[in-house]
């Protein structure tokens, strides 16, 4: 495939995505989609926000979910479908899904990562920032 070819499919791909994200059915929380929420204080906290039908997103929720349970009292765990709650991917500028942001305990934004994130990488990037918050498995 040429260049030029390769460049016109990855254009074509990113227009779909765009189009897309601003085509979405908006308003309207599903059970599955939740508003950001305030962290418990003295917690740092992963800020997931995707969408219940981006592959990748749901690649991840299994991974969340045990962070979620795993993490208990240690992490503050959030999923936001910002397709069903586009007010929020606006609040945090959000280009591209998933995306994680990642907080300390005071609330204080440590960095933001595109695209699926393993279990590891996760645990990984808080320690990178000095929070170490189990052994991994």
């Amino acid at each position: 495939m040429s260049t030029l070819t390769r460049i016109a499919v990855v254009s074509v791909l990113g227009l779909a995505v765009v189009a897309v994200m601003t085509l979405r059915p908006r308003g309207g929380n599903s059970a599955t989609s939740t508003q950001a929420t305030p962290s418990q204080p003295g917690l740092p906290r992963l800020l997931d926000l995707g969408a219940t039908q981006c592959i990748p997103c749901r690649m991840m929720a299994p991974i969340l979910e045990e962070l979620k349970r795993d993490m208990a009292g240690k992490l503050t765990v959030e999923f936001v479908d910002v397709w069903q709650n586009p007010d929020v991917a606006r609040k945090y500028e959000i280009s591209s899904i998933p995306t994680q942001i990642f907080y300390d305990a005071s609330g204080k934004e440590l960095s933001r990562h595109t695209g699926f994130m393993s279990r590891q990488d996760i645990l990984a990037r808080f320690r990178e920032h000095g929070i170490a918050l189990a052994v991994e498995r």
